[in-house]
Parts: structure tokens; C-alpha cells; sequence
């Protein structure tokens, strides 16, 4: 790919790309959370959620929060304004979306590595998610464990499983993540 990339902090002027691209991946599936879930979860850990630009136009999304361990964001609720992010060492991915038209080209794995760059700058040890969609196997070749025992909250789907991975001591030790899944709620958009 010949643009520019780029992998920033959300600002306000990017919330009717991220809306859009979040309803186009999640809508189909009866998961997309709206504006003002997903401006919460972004108010919540400003430095945990990215936009992904191609050339000069937002492309993707990631939203990462912390929580802790066998725990994850409730879709059908905000998070809640002023609450302080739990002291976890788990960075939970909660969104990752591209956009259609630029999937398969390894936009998803500049933003995971982004994220896994975040989650040791922050002294995290763990990266968790909840697979939806059908996408566990792809994140299971990607290094994630699924915890079938952890309860999820309704709104996630019948397939959705709770997964989580350490984060690599360096970017050596990171699985590939190449390839394309069906979603990142994880059901991961793109992925590669």
C-alpha cells in the first residue's frame, strides 16, 4: 500500500467515521452498540482507542479498555462516566473494524501491533477479548486462549467466547497476525 498509515488518538471529528464503520461491521450481526456506547468506552481510556488513517482519511478503529480479568464491557450499557479504570494488567480489545474496501492488506495487524506495543508500555500483562461471529479460530492462530468458563453478558451472541493471550515480552514474540476473520468484538474486522 503506497498511502500513508497512520495509528493516532480519537479526536471529535472522527466519531462519524468510527459510528459508520462500527454499524457496517456490527449491525449485520445484531452488535452494533451506537454513538454513545462507543464514545463512552473511548471516554473511558482515551489512550487505549486508535483510529487507523489511510492517507489523510480514517480507515479503522480499535477501542481498548482496561478491565480486569474474565471481565468485559457490557453492550448494552455505557461505561460509566467518572468510574476509575480498574487496576487489572489487562488491556481488554473490545472493537477493531477496517473498512470494507481495505481489508486483506494488514491494516488490522498495524493496528494490533499498536496495541500490543500499548498494552507493555502500560505494563499489562494480558490482552483479553470476546470472540463473536465466528471468529475464534482466527484468534486462536493469533495466540489467544479461549476461556469458555467465563460468563459473558447477554448482547454478545450464542458463539461469543471470552479469549485472552499474555503480551509478548517484545514484538519478536507476537503471533503473525495475518489473514482475515469475519470480526473484533472480536468478531474482528479485517485482521490482516
Amino acid at each position: 500500500m503506497s498511502v500513508g498509515i497512520r495509528v493516532r488518538g480519537i479526536t471529535e471529528c472522527d466519531w462519524d467515521a468510527v459510528v459508520a464503520l462500527e454499524a457496517d461491521a456490527y449491525a449485520p450481526l445484531g452488535l452494533s452498540e451506537g454513538p454513545a456506547a462507543l464514545r463512552s468506552r473511548a471516554d473511558a481510556s482515551p489512550d487505549t482507542c486508535f483510529v487507523l488513517d489511510v492517507g489523510s482519511r480514517p480507515a479503522g478503529y480499535l477501542l481498548a479498555l482496561p478491565y480486569p480479568a474474565d471481565r468485559c464491557p457490557d453492550l448494552t450499557a455505557p461505561e460509566t462516566p467518572g468510574e476509575p479504570a480498574a487496576p487489572a494488567a489487562n488491556l481488554h480489545l473490545h472493537d477493531i473494524v477496517v473498512a470494507p474496501h481495505l481489508r486483506r492488506r494488514g491494516l488490522a495487524r498495524h493496528l494490533l501491533l499498536h496495541l500490543t506495543r500499548t498494552a507493555r508500555a502500560r505494563g499489562d500483562e494480558r490482552i483479553s477479548l470476546v470472540s463473536v461471529g465466528g471468529s475464534e479460530a482466527f484468534w486462536s492462530a493469533r495466540g489467544f486462549t479461549a476461556h469458555p468458563h467465563v460468563p459473558l453478558p447477554d448482547g454478545y451472541g450464542p458463539h461469543a467466547v471470552y479469549m485472552s493471550r499474555p503480551v509478548p515480552a517484545d514484538d519478536a514474540e507476537d503471533p503473525e497476525p495475518g489473514g482475515t476473520a469475519p470480526h473484533g468484538r472480536p468478531v474482528h474486522h479485517e485482521a490482516s
